[in-house]
């Protein structure tokens, strides 16, 4: 007769032994205090963020000359821009709930592909509504994109990095966005099509998918699949790398955590405490920092022109973005892991939140061409760490998930952002451009009120920082 409670026993101690197994595995990549892959792993991530980026922001110089062609008014012209986030939203809850079932490499693929074909239809929009429809399908793309390569980088960096090189990844996005002015005066000023080429251009992240076999899964996503012999490859081969670089001197091994075996949908994990608290607090904290960051993204040119700058003087003043965004970039990797990461980011949100009120009492030439480089380098700065920051508050199982609904979701806000500012700008008359700028510089205080109340994961493992018995406020 088989006695039950043996048997029990049995199964218990298999678990707490394969518990035991992938907590050392994973003990053994976050002792690591050097970057353990090959370069090309962060170059080909990175190139999909540089182009995913850019697609962002282009919509921006492009909109104004389509809406001259079309004869649109300022609202219409916010529509594309609106499309495009909401497309954002859907497509980085719908691709986020699938790499986190079948994985990082695969998601980040099949959103690369998405917004290349988006870009390529947006290229030859010839009404507002074939524009719309297209803008969503390319918003769909870039949202599943960013979402992906967020919890990507995180899970593949060492506990003590994950900051340095989630900013890194981030500088090809801060150069992809700070491409876009410069490519603009190229085009948009001196070629009919020029507008059309800035739209063909976001086409261009299709050649990172010829290179995709080359860089490793997620280990923490194969642990969360049972997969631990081919975790424990990815982890033995970053191990040997390292342990060249270092000349064998590998640090002791640090104290983390199993993984958790990911069975249900994804976004039910994240229903149910600690991490619902996290959803609400994140996604709130995203809306109303992308209220302004959106605005200022898709309007500021627009805004310029009504104030009397010709289109080739407002995108010049863009130009000084393409400086600070990379320096913001290359500033939050020395720092990112330095200080507690949350702090880190207020402090950047207060320098971003200085640049609009500069603009919008004390306008000039001079002083825009010094706020819009404040504006690009806080950006560049903060933004990486957000992601982290983001990614980091959530489990494995549901880790992209959790960024596409506090991220993803939050975008909502983008979406609404340059409606109202609209709004705002008509509503103030003859000070429509400061109260514009004004409401962007609000949305900038209300993003550092939230801050402090969001976790402390900085140079700690994630399964420590993500386990279900660990408090709200982490």
């Amino acid at each position: 007769m088989i006695d039950i409670r043996h048997v029990g026993m049995e199964v218990i101690d298999l678990l707490n032994s394969r518990a035991e197994h992938e907590a050392a595995l994973l003990a053994r990549l976050d002792r690591l205090p050097v970057w353990p892959y090959a370069t090309t792993v962060l170059w080909i991530v990175g190139v999909g963020y540089l182009i995913a980026f850019f697609d962002i922001t282009n919509v921006s110089f492009g909109l104004p000359v389509f809406s001259k062609l079309l004869h649109l008014t300022a609202s219409q012209a916010s529509i594309p821009i609106t499309a495009s986030l909401l497309g954002y939203i859907v497509g980085a809850w719908l691709n986020s709930n699938l790499a986190d079932v079948i994985g990082r490499k695969q998601a980040i693929f099949s959103a690369t592909l998405l917004f290349t074909v988006g870009c390529i239809a947006t290229t030859f929009s010839f009404s507002l509504w074939w524009m719309i429809v297209w803008r969503f399908i390319t918003g769909m793309g870039i949202g599943a994109e960013i979402a992906a390569i967020s919890a990507y980088i995180g899970e593949l960096a060492p506990a003590s990095l994950r900051g340095r090189y989630t900013a890194l990844a981030n500088i090809f996005s801060m150069v992809g966005q700070g491409l876009v002015p410069i490519v603009a005066m190229i085009l948009v000023p001196h070629f009919h099509w020029g507008w059309r080429g800035m739209f063909l251009l976001g086409a261009l992240g299709v050649i990172t998918l010829f290179f995709f076999r080359s860089i490793p899964e997620s280990p923490r996503w194969l642990l969360t699949k049972n997969r631990y012999d081919e975790a424990k490859r990815v982890i033995d081969q970053a191990e040997a790398k390292a342990s060249q670089k270092l000349n064998g001197n590998l640090p002791p091994l640090l104290t983390t955590a199993s993984e958790v075996e990911g069975k249900g949908f994804p976004t039910a994990e994240l229903l149910r405490s600690p991490y619902v608290g996290r959803v609400i607090l994140l996604l709130l904290m995203w809306f109303v920092w992308y209220l302004g960051c959106y605005t200022w993204l898709g309007m500021a040119p627009t805004f310029f022109v009504d104030k009397g700058y010709t289109l080739t003087s407002s995108i010049g003043f863009m130009l000084a973005a393409s400086i600070g965004y990379p320096v913001g970039s290359i500033l939050s990797t020395w720092l990112g892991d330095r200080f507690e990461r949350k702090y880190t980011i207020l402090v950047g949100m207060v320098v971003w939140t200085i640049g609009f009120l500069a603009i919008a009492f004390f306008v000039s030439p001079a002083l825009i061409y010094t706020s819009v480089f404040v504006l690009s380098g806080s950006l560049g700065f903060f933004l990486p760490l957000m992601y982290a920051l983001t990614a980091e508050s959530f489990p494995t199982r549901a880790r992209a998930t959790g960024v596409s609904l506090t991220d993803g979701v939050g975008h909502l806000g983008g979406a609404v952002g340059p409606i109202l500012a609209t709004s705002i700008y008509a509503w103030g008359g003859a000070q429509g451009f400061t109260s514009a700028f004004v409401y962007m510089a609000v949305t900038g205080v209300a993003t550092i009120i939230l801050l402090p109340f969001t976790i402390s994961a900085t140079r700690k493992p994630l399964e420590l920082v993500t386990r279900d018995d660990v408090g709200a406020a982490g």
